[in-house]
């Protein structure tokens, strides 16, 4: 096998060798001249055998391909037998060529066009129509099938008789090339639509269909196939993608269909051969000689017509395949890889080989990933079969590891089914995937991209279970679900993914129905006692809570966790009526034992704290429903107040405030009796608090009696966050208590947070009383003194040594200021009285709260311990909930909007912290009143630049100022119509702080260089506005002043447009169009091409090099041949010509080393094309720049680099995730 191997391997590789620059095509740009008329082919007789004829041309040996070829025939017969191509072609005139004989009307090129684009017509009808004007005269129904194609493309000409007669492939190709002329943008096969779409299928159904009508006669008439597919190559090898395109397409599609015919032939000649074995084995006595005789001829004919479809499909493997292969349009690269896995699937007798498998594994490392996953589908179809593995063996080991490194491909559709292949390898391969190539795909489960996680969770529940099967077959027990559960949770807890169990969870729903919904092992598992055969460990039992919970929510919910919802899923009848079922089969399990599982971990506060999540995905009707229950409710009730008691951490505290809150709804019957036991218990606690108020204000209280009071009140004000308690009247003892603190400066951290949340969250839910009842004025001038003496208080707060004190002050009093502002009230007249407007000083205490505790680093305080990056991204989570606090504060009206100038001046330096929310800010606030806010951003910068003075700083504070001007610029958008009003107020009040007047014994005109930070907002500006500002800054601006270097680069920054005509007058301007140049020059026009080569003059007449190439010449508009230069390679663009199989960025290797053993190769350096040769003459000139203008450039479609799949970190690191970057390719990308 491995001699094989060898020989496909060598073969393939004199395919690839082969020039692309040798094509006739290009001959025929080199010397643009028409040459003698060829033997008409239509009177060209071809003997009948032997069969090799034009179709393969390409074909140097009957060993260069890697489909089998019986012998019997030279190559130099073969060569001696070929005959002239045919090629298309469009003369002036636009009608369908319709052919007739002795009167009779046939089909047409049209008709079969408009059949084909309206998919409603039945491909058989259409074929079998043009075959019979075919068989009538089979030149007149070539040339139709000619016209047919040369329309599919797009093109509107047709091939006359004459020229189909008298001219060669190349020579109508190249005339079709110069002719060609598009409409519109688009060919039929790349024009978005449904209707295109139908056309694209049925032009495939055509060419099978074609096939298949053919398979009996015409296929072997040694004409028809040899002439269309030799048409095909030469149109596949075109610079026109229309032609490349639609002409790749029939090829690959037609040989799928000999591929079918080849199978059918092969499978009759292995019948006859065994009718004939079983005849000759016969005595002399028995054998039927003529009918061994007939067998002999049915064999030799099935021979012979393997034979010709082997040459067929060689031309079309050899002249079409190895060259789109790698092209540079990714869609017709896509659709050869998807074809290439057909035959190899179809015909693995003659494809299924080393030779033809390495083009999917130099397509594992395309660019576009639209290739790679039609690659990775490819292979699935193969590893699926198991007869085919062994012949893979060689390809698994070579490009395994690529594999494995795909599954961080930055597209998810991508990264989905290599999951899916690595599977298959895993399954049916013998050696499968090693564990730590497993590694690869385990911490997928966690990804963010719900399809990834789904098709990791499915790789990890099959590499689960087969360690179960292994596992009983060895103990002669049966796997259940306790043993995957066990083994479920040694995975999560060994993942170093905590706290991502409902992640896990959802990627497995799908997979492990039976597993996930097992409520009765799991709870049977928690609640065994120890010594038991399958008792868990105390971290196990953590785990295995979580994720139960976590399960219960899914089932409950049916919603992915937050983060994997892909848009709002609609559920339908179906999965509605599955959710509900889940949902009572979990309540009806889970109330009787869950008071159980609560008492057995009640001490455990993260295991508790889980649990009373529980009863949340309950059918709580159920509880009112079953007299029964009602003790199981009892049960409950009295373990959520017993664990109250219990527990003073916060986390469990809220738990079972949120129990609580849901227990006491009033839509339940039963919220009566919970109602009460909740009562009684904050009576205690109520009770208990008060105790110790009289000693804590006096400051007679002990540790013991500090610590009783703040452990009440941290509960009673856990529960006050989700329950109304306004009528426990806590608000005075707890603004007593903050007062006296604060005054006495007596801090206790616990006593002093619990106590402002409780003042607070009174405050808040009397609002709520207030709106939903009619309070009296002696109820409304005592809520807003309490608002107004909390406030007063909290802003006392805000400049204490405390930093958890400090922060929760700030937090309440952003959420307070908020429900109290002017705005809340508007639908309310009655309740006006109670607005409350910050006063000054509580303003500025809340900006110095920004800049001295928000827009600074973590203290060294605060990050001393072990995880000091957990510290750090909680002390970053609770800075951008104090941020986004205050910005809300300042879109709703709170605060003035000039109170955002302390916001904004951090926007460059914080963008990574707090970009997303800054740059929120500014654009609510160009809404709420776009002057106002284009003052605060000058204002901003204003202050900067003030600080930078007084702290007489450097140059390099004046850049980064520069900087953030920049940033805050783009922001105004790109319709600059819209922008006017602001961007002249911002301005003239730059201006105008440019040159205010200094003070007294100060340096004079200290502001200037501020000018130099307007002009960043001078590209924005219109042309009108321009002059205005101009005319504005002389009347501001001393005379002396107006040649200092500042003033003299505001000013060019106004007028570098000014002398020419402003492109963004005439509508809705764009960003593009409307910034400032550096070159005030127009835009040259291009010279007159020498005979030497095309020179091209380029005008920089924008802020951007312009790409743009002006010509006095006609140019087409095209689709595939849009021109795109960049502005450094103009001039040398015109003189060369994209070899269009550049586009895919592959690597051939040259022998079966290199496949077998080289690094992976990304690149190729593929050769150039020869220049074409320009004529001295003006119709030629003309004519080759039309030419020239068809062609697609270098430029034309540069695609955007892919980064690396294969991760650089050790392979011990597993949990790196998918890629979600992008990099744009130009700026213009970054912009629009």
């Amino acid at each position: 096998m491995a001699s094989e191997r060898g020989t496909d391997f060598d073969s393939l590789e004199e395919m690839d060798d082969i020039s692309d620059s040798g094509s006739d095509f290009e001959a025929q740009m080199s010397s643009m001249k028409r040459r003698k008329p060829a033997v008409s082919v239509a009177a060209a007789r071809p003997p009948k055998r032997p069969r090799r004829k034009a179709a393969a041309r390409l074909s140097s040996s009957p060993s260069s391909s890697p489909i089998h070829t019986p012998r019997g025939h030279s190559p130099q017969q073969q060569r001696q037998q070929q005959q002239p191509s045919l090629g298309t072609s469009r003369q002036a005139s636009l009608r369908p060529v319709r052919r007739g004989n002795k009167g009779n009307q046939y089909i047409s090129a049209r008709d079969m066009y408009d059949a084909v684009c309206s998919g409603k017509s039945a491909m058989v009808t259409v074929v079998d129509d043009w075959l019979d004007s075919y068989k009538q005269s089979r030149e007149d129904g070539l040339l139709v099938l000619i016209n047919f194609i040369v329309q599919c493309c797009g093109c509107k000409g047709v091939v006359s008789r004459e020229m189909f007669d008298s001219m060669q492939n190349a020579e109508i190709i190249g005339t079709l090339t110069k002719e060609f002329n598009e409409d519109s943008i688009n060919y039929p096969l790349s024009t978005p639509g449904l209707q295109w779409k139908r056309f694209k299928a049925s032009l495939c159904e055509f060419a099978r269909v074609l096939v298949r009508s053919c398979q009996s006669s015409l296929l072997y008439d040694e004409y028809l196939f040899s002439s269309l597919l030799a048409l095909l190559t030469g149109l596949s090898d075109s610079q026109v993608r229309a032609f490349r395109h639609t002409s790749t397409l029939l090829a690959i599609k037609l040989m799928s269909g000999l591929v079918d015919v080849a199978m059918t032939v092969s499978v009759q000649l292995k019948t006859n051969q065994r009718r004939y074995d079983m005849e000759s084995s016969k005595s002399a006595e028995d054998k039927a000689y003529d009918r061994m005789e007939e067998l002999q001829t049915t064999m030799t004919e099935l021979r012979e017509n393997r034979e010709e479809l082997s040459s067929l499909m060689n031309s079309i493997f050899r002249g079409v395949f190895v060259h789109r292969y790698r092209d540079q349009l990714p869609e017709i690269r896509a659709m050869c890889i998807e074809e290439i896995g057909v035959w190899l699937r179809e015909d693995p007798e003659d494809f299924l080989s080393d030779g033809c498998l390495k083009y999917l594994g130099w397509t594992l490392h395309d660019k576009q990933s639209p290739v790679r996953l039609q690659c990775v589908r490819a292979l699935q179809g193969l590893y699926q079969e198991k007869e085919f593995i062994g012949r893979l063996e060689l390809f698994t080991s070579r490009f395994k590891e690529r594999m494995l490194s795909m599954v961080l491909d930055k597209d998810p559709d991508v990264a989905v089914e290599v999951v899916h292949l690595l599977l298959l390898i895993q399954q049916r391969t013998e050696d499968g995937l090693r564990e730590d190539e497993c590694g690869h795909i385990y911490p997928l489960v966690f990804a963010s991209h719900r399809g990834v996680a789904s098709a990791s969770g499915l790789f990890l529940y099959h590499k689960l279970k087969t360690l179960i099967d292994s596992d009983s077959q060895k103990k002669d027990t049966g796997g259940g679900s306790a043993d995957f559960l066990q083994l479920l949770v040694s995975f999560y807890m060994q993942s170093e993914f905590h706290e991502h169990g409902a992640y896990l969870v959802d990627s497995l729903w799908g997979v492990a129905v039976s597993e996930l919904r097992d409520w009765e092992t799991m709870t049977a598992l928690l609640l065994q006692k120890e010594g038991d055969r399958q008792d868990l460990m105390y971290e196990e039992e953590g785990a295995l809570i979580e994720l139960m919970v976590c399960a219960m929510r899914q089932a409950a919910e049916a919603n992915p966790p937050v983060g994997r919802a892909q848009g709002k899923k609609i559920l339908s009848m179906k999965d509605k009526k599955s959710q509900a079922q889940d949902k009572r089969r979990l309540t009806a399990h889970f109330i009787p034992l869950l008071p159980q599982l609560l008492a057995k971990y009640s001490a455990d506060e993260e295991k508790v704290s889980l649990l009373l999540k529980a009863p949340l995905y309950f059918d709580l009707e159920a509880y009112s429903s079953a007299g029964r229950l009602e003790k199981c409710l009892d049960l409950l009730l009295s373990q959520v107040c017993g664990i109250v008691q219990k527990h003073t951490v916060t986390g469990v505290l809220e738990a079972c405030a949120r129990l609580a809150s849901a227990l006491c709804s009033d839509c339940y019957t039963f919220s009566s009796r919970a109602r009460l036991m909740f009562s009684q218990l904050l009576d205690r606690l109520t009770e208990c608090f008060n105790t110790f108020v009289n000693d804590l204000l006096q400051g007679t209280a002990d540790e013991d009696d500090m610590y009783s009071a703040a452990t009440a009140l941290k509960r009673i004000a856990a529960f006050s966050s989700a329950m109304d308690l306004t009528g426990w009247k806590l608000f005075d003892p707890c603004f007593q208590l903050l007062k006296s603190r604060v005054e006495s400066k007596d801090l206790d951290k616990e006593l002093m947070v619990s106590a402002l949340k409780c003042a607070a969250f009174h405050l808040l839910w009397a609002k709520v009383n207030a709106v939903s009842s009619k309070p009296t004025e002696v109820e409304l001038r005592r809520l807003k003194k309490e608002v107004r003496s909390f406030c007063s208080v909290c802003r006392t707060c805000l400049s204490l040594g405390q930093a958890v004190i400090r922060d929760q002050a700030f937090e309440l009093l952003c959420d307070l200021l908020l429900l109290y502002s002017v705005g809340s009230f508007r639908s309310e007249p009655a309740l006006q009285t109670l607005a409350y407007l910050p006063s000054d000083p509580l303003r500025s205490e809340m900006a110095a709260f920004l800049l001295d505790y928000i827009f600074t680093g973590p203290e060294d305080d605060e990050l001393a311990g072990e995880n000091e990056e957990e510290v750090k991204i909680s002390i970053l989570q609770r800075k951008r909930n104090q941020l986004a606090g205050y910005c809300k504060l300042v879109i709703y009206g709170v605060l003035d909007l000039s109170a955002a100038t302390d916001v904004f001046k951090h926007y460059s330096k914080y963008y990574r912290d707090f970009g997303d929310i800054i740059k929120e800010t500014i654009s609510k606030s160009k809404l709420i009143n776009p002057v106002q806010s284009a003052k605060t951003v000058c204002l901003c910068l204003q202050q900067l630049f003030s600080e930078m003075i007084s702290e007489d700083q450097s140059r390099e504070e004046l850049g980064e100022i520069k900087d953030l001007a920049k940033k805050l610029a783009m922001s105004f958008g790109i319709d600059l119509h819209r922008v006017r009003k602001p961007l002249v107020a911002l301005h003239t009040d730059g201006i105008r702080f440019a040159f205010r007047d200094p003070k007294e014994e100060g340096p004079q005109q200290p502001n200037l260089a501020f000018l130099e930070i307007l002009s960043e907002f001078s590209f924005k500006l219109i042309h009108q506005d321009r002059t205005l500002l101009s005319e504005f800054l002389k009347a501001e601006c001393p005379r002396a002043a107006l040649s200092w270097p500042s003033v003299r680069m505001y000013r060019r920054s106004l007028e570098s447009r000014s002398s020419s005509r402003p492109t963004e007058e005439g509508g809705g301007g764009s960003e593009r169009s409307s910034t400032p140049s550096s070159h005030d020059t127009p835009v040259a026009k291009r010279r007159r091409p020498t005979a030497k080569g095309l020179a091209s003059s380029v005008s920089r007449g924008s802020w951007l090099d312009s790409s743009s190439i002006h010509s006095n010449l006609p140019t087409p508009a095209l689709t595939s041949t849009a021109q795109r230069q960049q502005a450094k390679q103009v001039a040398a663009v015109h003189t060369r010509a994209k070899d269009p199989d550049k586009g895919s960025d592959l690597t051939e290797p040259v022998s079966e080393d290199e496949f077998s053993q080289a690094p992976q190769m990304r690149k190729v350096k593929p050769s150039k094309r020869r220049q074409p040769v320009l004529s001295s003459t003006r119709n030629d000139l003309d004519s080759h720049l039309t030419l020239l203008s068809l062609i697609e450039e270098d430029n034309m479609e540069e695609e955007p680099e892919i980064e690396d799949f294969e991760s650089d970190s050790d392979h011990d690191t597993h949990f790196s995730m998918p890629s979600t970057h992008y990099t744009s390719n130009s700026l213009l990308e970054d912009l629009f």
